[in-house]
């Protein structure tokens, strides 16, 4: 977007440094203002290097990720700022960086790991909708000349799957599946007997908490869109699953 431009033409995306503090964060002053993710309505927060912002700074992030929406009050009036925004975000497994390395030994000391990882708390975790830990890749693949699907064509399979979202709750208010109430969750994201099997055993090995139980559903909703299956199968709630690795009890081994 230009600075002569009157309205915003793209998603914005921000990206502020971990020594943000929690008024620039989420917004407020003396003269209350927007806060960064106020002004990542829309578009995509980026936070790098999680575990090296503040706490507080974490913890803020919680209700406007639930609401969609910023509160600030003061003593003579109250300030609502929206904030529907998609949170991205990324980290090291350790302060070293070689925590679970498939050929470097971690040399952080006995503890660290663990206090490091803490730093992230397991309330915001449950708000995160997909984990995923990516490993290193070795040069034998990244010397590969295999082609790959092209970015295009994977646009276009999330585009399609946006109208039918789009479709699916026109009139309701709602845009896509993230947005879906706790109502509507159990009508819209029917599972069978043995999908429920399947996510009950998960929920009960990997200690996850009612807020994951709905995120996993519109995860596996969202899959099976993708995939243009109009029912959740099997496949689409075990990779749903496989999304929710780092809110598991003791994820830090």
């Amino acid at each position: 977007m230009r600075k002569e431009d009157s309205l915003l033409s793209v998603r914005p995306y921000r990206s502020p440094h971990h020594t943000i503090s929690d008024v620039a964060l989420v917004g407020g002053g003396s003269y209350p203002q927007p806060g960064e993710i106020s002004l990542a309505h829309n578009g995509v927060l980026f936070l790098d290097e999680l575990p090296e912002f503040k706490r507080s700074v974490l913890e803020v992030l919680r209700q406007p990720l639930e609401d969609r929406m910023v509160t600030i009050s003061r003593a003579k009036f109250t300030v609502e700022y929206p904030a529907s925004f998609m949170l991205v975000a990324a980290m090291n497994p350790c302060p070293c960086g070689f925590y679970n390395h498939p050929e470097k030994e971690c040399v952080c000391a006995p503890g660290v790991v663990q206090k490091y990882l803490n730093k992230i708390s397991g309330p915001l975790l449950d708000r995160i909708d997909i984990h995923i830990e990516v490993t290193p890749v070795p040069f034998s693949e990244l010397s590969t000349e295999r082609t790959s699907e092209h970015s295009s064509t994977m646009r276009e399979r999330v585009i399609r799957a946006r109208r039918v979202q789009e479709k699916r709750y026109e009139g309701k208010g709602l845009h896509c599946n993230a947005q879906i109430g706790s109502r509507q969750l159990r009508e819209i994201c029917r599972i069978d007997a043995t999908g429920k099997a399947l996510l009950e055993k998960a929920m009960e090995r990997l200690g996850l908490s009612a807020r994951a139980y709905d995120r996993i559903l519109k995860v596996a909703r969202t899959i099976a869109d993708l995939a243009g299956s109009p029912d959740i199968r099997t496949e689409h709630l075990a990779e749903a699953i496989q999304y929710r690795s780092l809110d598991r009890e003791g994820w830090a081994g």
